[in-house]
């Protein structure tokens, strides 16, 4: 199999490459593509690979790697493409936040007003790529982790069909965190007993089974237990054991909006600016680094990693370990593609349209409540013929009415963004007229933004920091 990356100067794709050198997922791939708009990323990257492969005990080395600039040599004979792109960089990440945060409000990457701007910047290029997949590889599959992988797997939906599926690591993890808490063992690609609904960085785990018994309500109540994994010591024990559910770490932002604020303001940089500022320093570095390079980025990634979510923790607190180590976005992504290449069925938590058969073969809701053709994320099976959503629970008029309010802002974001003709029409899809109405309409409706002042003020402050908006607005019929 030929895999190719999108956004291969990425810094998380060595994860993707330690993966394929050894374990389960050792000789999937025959070549691996890196793809990138910038040659200085990929020259850096391609370095900590050739040093991983150097270092590798025999046998254990990953696939041979090609590296190119070129989109359409990149899928020529591609059978899968797993997509990580970060349009703007990580300097556009500090404007996202910054400009949020400025106004007094969540200056967060993926959650409220800075992954709507981060999706009206990414979507557009995301397009462009599934429309050349469809002329180039039409028999491949899109992988995507492109942030905010909700929004951006809806907005492909309409380009690739069901030949497009989004995933995150963050349910997956809560999943088997709360197992592990619990003492339920999960087969490995089996989820049997779990409930999860939700849509990405929006999502709740409602039902965790062993032997047939729900042993969630007692995990809820064990406040012991809970202080054992990342997302039981996010929220007091006593507002889990009366929300009946636990919910995945984004959540805190809705939950505990002041707190999540206060920290972020207090803080000397935001996420974003530390991460543009290692990410300066090191890339030059790992391209001439030679032997060190592996060493020099494995390094960054743990303090990556150690900074992640710290607005939600005090007193010194540090992420647990096992967190610490690496290794879950990009198995989730190789454990997809290993089951539509044929080599089992897998069962995981992804992002994909919420239909499932229904009576008389008439399509129907895997979430009830939500429209059947939104892209959500649930529990799926995965097979060679393609990603099924497991049915769920209808959810709680609070968790449904908030999933509601945000996959209309979503909705409201891909029309935006999308080309003129090309955003999904029919039901749900009712709204303003033109891109930029749309956008306005979006920040004004997020939960975490709830104000049309400060939408408008919002949007100005995008369009500033992003001239490219401006392009988006002229670009309607």
């Amino acid at each position: 199999m030929r895999l190719m990356i999108a956004g291969g100067g990425g810094f998380r794709v060595p994860l993707v490459y330690r993966a394929l050198s050894a374990g389960p997922f050792a000789g999937l791939v025959r070549e691996l593509v890196l793809y990138d708009v910038d040659a200085g990323r990929l020259a850096a990257i391609e370095a900590v690979l050739a040093c991983l492969r150097e270092q590798a005990p025999p046998g254990s080395q990953g696939p041979p790697v090609r590296t190119t600039t070129a989109l359409n040599d990149a899928l020529t004979g591609v059978d899968m493409v797993f997509a990580a792109i970060r349009p703007g960089g990580t300097a556009g990440r500090t404007l996202d936040e910054r400009v949020a945060q400025d106004l007094g409000l969540l200056g967060q990457e993926t959650t409220g007003a800075g992954g709507i701007a981060y999706a009206l910047r990414t979507i557009p290029p995301m397009l462009e790529l599934g429309q050349a997949m469809q002329r180039l590889c039409p028999g491949a599959w899109l992988v995507n982790f492109t942030n905010p992988a909700g929004m951006v797997t809806e907005a492909l939906v309409p380009v690739l069909g069901s030949r497009v599926v989004g995933i995150c690591d963050s349910a997956g993890s809560l999943v088997r965190r709360a197992a592990r808490a619990a003492g339920v063992g999960l087969p490995e690609g089996r989820l049997d007993g779990v409930g999860y609904y939700g849509l990405n960085h929006l999502g709740w785990l409602y039902r965790l089974e062993a032997g047939g018994e729900d042993v969630l309500p007692g995990l809820l109540a064990d406040a012991g237990a809970l202080a054992g994994f990342e997302e039981g010591r996010l929220f007091p024990q006593p507002f889990l054991a009366a929300l009946g559910c636990l919910p995945n770490e984004y959540l805190y932002y809705y939950y505990e909006t002041a707190r999540a604020v206060a920290a972020m303001r207090a803080a000397a940089t935001t996420r974003g600016e530390s991460i543009h500022r290692q990410q300066v320093e090191l890339y030059p570095r790992l391209a001439s680094a030679g032997a060190d390079a592996y060493r020099l980025w494995d390094a960054a990634r743990r303090s990556r990693e150690e900074g992640y979510l710290a607005e939600a923790r005090s007193g010194g607190e540090q992420r647990d370990e096992e967190d610490l180590a690496g290794g879950g976005y990009e198995r989730v992504a190789l454990a997809v593609m290993r089951a539509l290449a044929g080599g089992g069925d897998a069962e995981l938590v992804l992002n994909t349209p919420n239909t499932v058969p229904g009576p008389g073969g008439v399509p129907d809701a895997a979430i009830p409540g939500l429209p059947a053709d939104a892209v959500v994320e649930v529990p799926a099976r995965v097979g060679a013929g393609g990603v099924v959503p497991l049915p769920q629970a209808r959810p709680a008029e609070a968790q449904l009415a908030l999933m509601l309010r945000v996959k209309e802002v979503e909705r409201l974001v891909v029309r935006a963004a999308a080309p003129a003709g090309a955003a999904p029409a029919g039901p749900g899809w009712a709204g303003p007229g033109t891109r930029r109405e749309a956008a306005l309409a979006a920040f004004a409706r997020h939960p975490l933004v709830d104000s049309d002042a400060l939408a408008a003020r919002l949007l100005s402050g995008y369009e500033a920091a992003f001239p490219q908006l401006r392009e988006l607005w002229r670009r309607d019929s």
